[in-house]
């Protein structure tokens, strides 16, 4: 549902305003089929947003809007509209008034056109004061419609804005809507408004659940609403819950009271999705305790909760020791039902899938994961890039050679590679894509295989999502990255690289778990190296021929994501991360290392030093970017003024401070260390001119400028940093 908006206190365009007299709750209602759960939250924010707009356009104040609905429904509801358009009053100007009159003052052809264009007459013509001159002008009143001519008028327009990520037309009107619409109501207090769109006719009548019946009515027939702010509790009488917020509550409060009956919890991983998934999948929730066999308990808990979770929506149970009950809790349409046959109805469906779950899972455990890895031959990657046995194969390569020939970890690494994808030949992870990795650990598991083997294999999808944990083994670390660079390098090499806001390879997620590994964890890899490697595989395999621009375009893709990463995770500046890898050595692309430099950077920012200092120091920096100074070679005996000493004996300081503090990688304290810079290099300016009339003390001065600006640059690009104090050229 969207927010409430602030109250609306002046129309825009509107310079002179009568008070509201009398304001109207306003209702408009469209009643679709089946709106996709997925795309139902953005619809209701979309619709706020037009109604503001519709609003604002239409000079209409208001109190509050705010949108609410279900899959069959879609409802903006306004209060307090007033029930007249704000007058108008408009000042157009004209030609210049030099044009407008000749030399005995009578008006021109200009002036006379301009009256009449304006439906005025020439003493109605002001002359207005304009930075450019005296021009003529013109103020025109319009006086404000009824709120009901101008709604009736307009909506029709902003209804045809509200888009969708999949639409559809089905009449002659050719309207695109998510899905048909079969009913519409607009009402401004109890007065129903009549407004066309999609070939349908707007109304006063409402329809209610498909399954509630009133007292002594059929159900399903549409029932008159009679005024716009009893809207939500009149659905409610038609067994709707209209309020997605209400809807939510009311689930909770369910789930509550059934898993305490069940003396369980529902499983957490899941609970919030599953939550939503049913907010949006019913008028008026209403939910059931169900029971399946204990034999199934005998499946892995992965297949149990997936069988319950993607086919059927069912909420899994867990007792105190996190294992799972024999028992599930569904969230159903139909409170008014027999409640035993609709639990019945539901714990027989689920019995049949976990049939065959069990059945697979029993067929797959005859043929072993490391026989099944040339089946993989037989399943495709992508047409340009072959066989899922051919990722294999350097997805093992890559892994093997980031162990840097630790030979028991490097076991480890191939061998979990080379079955990694060997549960994708599975009828489980047919039946249940999202299982794959998750049945391999477990077949793996079932084989025989070693236990960090059996947990990479396990973890080699991790981060599935942005929020997700991450692969707790180094193992597991290792393979996650080799398969996440091998994707991103493989698609880059054959032209494939995302462009725009798509992304349907699913290539800047798999970046930004990469960052996310190696950024939150202990593994250090230079991506620059990794991907050079990368390159040289898949040339091996004829794709692509390894060349390095490849690899530059890769890790410029990696730094974006690991920007994008820095912004919306660590709340890191623009700047800041700009300034941090512009300066990156370009043989090297450790993430961690640049996220510690970024966090460090920022946090300096915060000292009351630093902004002067900033301003100091982009001084000499530009000093030395004009001149295009490059010697660092400083001679003491050359100076000729106490400040240039003080400066250069900072200078021999900071250097080695700079120097200890970067190779420990305590990037906060070479960043303290640059701080000492602030007095002597202000005094230095202030005291002497750098372009001094001899040559040899101007060069010696921007010598030492250009090792103070290298030495800068050692941590970050500071011309990058944003200063709002004074900054002198």
């Amino acid at each position: 549902m969207a927010p409430p908006q602030k109250p609306r206190t002046k129309a825009q365009g509107s310079s002179s305003r009568k008070p509201t007299v009398t304001s109207l709750p306003f209702l408009l209602e469209i009643g679709t089929e089946e709106i996709p759960t997925k795309v139902l939250p953005q619809a209701l924010q979309d619709l706020a947003g037009l109604g503001q707009q519709l609003l604002s356009e239409c000079r209409l104040d208001y109190q509050q809007i705010r949108t609410v609905g279900t899959a069959r429904r879609l409802a903006l509801l306004v209060d307090g509209v007033q029930t007249q358009q704000s007058s108008l009053t408009q000042e157009i100007v004209g030609p210049p008034k030099s044009g407008a009159y000749d030399a005995s003052g009578a008006p021109t052809k200009a002036a006379q056109g301009f009256a009449n264009s304006q439906g005025v007459s020439i003493d109605q013509l002001t002359i207005k004061e304009t930075p450019k001159g005296l021009y003529l002008a013109v103020q025109k009143h319009e006086r404000g419609q009824s709120a009901k001519q101008v709604l009736a008028t307009t909506l029709p327009s902003y209804l045809a804005k509200l888009t969708f990520p999949r639409a559809m037309r089905w009449n002659a009107s050719q309207a695109k809507f998510s899905r048909p619409i079969r009913w519409m109501v607009v009402l401004l207090g109890h007065q129903a408004l009549q407004v066309e769109f999609a070939g349908i006719r707007s109304g006063g009548v409402t329809w209610g659940h498909r399954f509630y019946r009133m007292k002594g009515k059929k159900t399903g027939l549409g029932v008159p609403l009679i005024n716009a702010a009893t809207y939500v509790a009149t659905l409610k009488k038609l067994g709707v819950l209209v309020d997605p917020d209400e809807r939510r509550a009311e689930i909770i409060r369910q789930l509550a009271a059934l898993t305490k009956a069940a003396r369980g919890q529902v499983e957490a991983v899941h609970r919030h999705e599953l939550i939503e998934e049913a907010v949006w999948g019913v008028e008026y929730p209403h939910a059931i305790l169900g029971t399946f066999q204990k034999e199934f308990l005998a499946l892995p808990k992965a297949v149990l909760i997936s069988s319950m979770k993607e086919h059927q929506g069912f909420f899994s149970l867990v007792g105190k020791d996190d294992r799972l009950l024999p028992k599930f809790i569904a969230v159903t349409n139909t409170p008014w039902g027999n409640t035993n046959l609709i639990t019945k109805g539901n714990e027989r469906v689920l019995s049949a899938r976990l049939k065959d779950a069990q059945y697979f899972f029993q067929e797959d455990e005859k043929r072993p994961l490391h026989e099944r890895v040339t089946a993989l031959d037989g399943v495709m990657f992508h047409k340009k890039l072959g066989t899922m046995r051919q990722k294999v194969e350097r997805v093992r390569d890559l892994a093997g050679w980031m162990t840097l020939d630790r030979h028991d970890l490097k076991d480890v690494c191939e061998r979990a590679a080379l079955l990694s994808k060997a549960d994708l030949t599975t009828g489980m992870v047919g039946e249940f894509p999202t299982l794959q990795g998750i049945m391999g650990e477990e077949y793996a598991r079932h084989d025989g295989e070693v236990q960090d083997v059996c947990q990479a294999i396990g973890e080699q999808y991790l981060p599935r999502f942005p929020d997700d944990q991450l692969p707790g083994s180094f193992a597991g670390m290792l393979v996650a990255c080799a398969d996440r660079c091998d994707s991103i390098a493989s698609f880059f090499s054959v032209g494939m690289a995302p462009s725009g806001s798509e992304d349907p390879l699913g290539l800047r997620r798999a970046a930004y778990g990469l960052v996310r590994i190696l950024s939150e964890t202990s593994l250090r890899l230079n991506l620059v190296e990794v991907f050079r490697h990368m390159l040289q595989i898949l040339a091996k395999q004829g794709v692509g021929q390894g060349e390095p621009k490849t690899a530059t375009e890769i890790i410029g893709f990696i730094i974006d994501r690991l920007r994008f990463y820095g912004r919306n995770t660590m709340g890191l500046r623009e700047d800041v991360m700009e300034a941090v890898t512009r300066v990156r050595p370009q043989n090297t692309a450790d993430l961690a290392d640049l996220v510690s430099r970024m966090r460090a950077l920022q946090a300096i920012t915060s000292q009351p030093d630093f902004e002067t200092l900033m301003i100091g120091f982009k001084r000499a920096h530009r000093i030395v970017e004009k001149e295009a100074w490059n010697c660092t070679d400083v001679m003491p005996e050359r100076f000729s003024h106490d400040s240039e000493q003080r400066l250069y004996q900072v200078l021999s300081q900071s250097q080695q401070a700079v120097t200890n503090s970067t190779a420990k990688q305590e990037y906060g304290e070479a960043l303290e260390a640059l701080l000492a810079f602030k007095s002597p290099i202000d005094e230095f300016f202030a005291a002497v001119l750098v372009n001094d009339p001899d040559p040899g003390i101007r060069e010696n001065r921007l010598s030492l400028l250009t090792a103070i600006d290298r030495l800068f640059l050692t941590l970050a690009d500071f011309s990058c940093i944003h200063t709002t104090g004074a900054e002198v050229g």
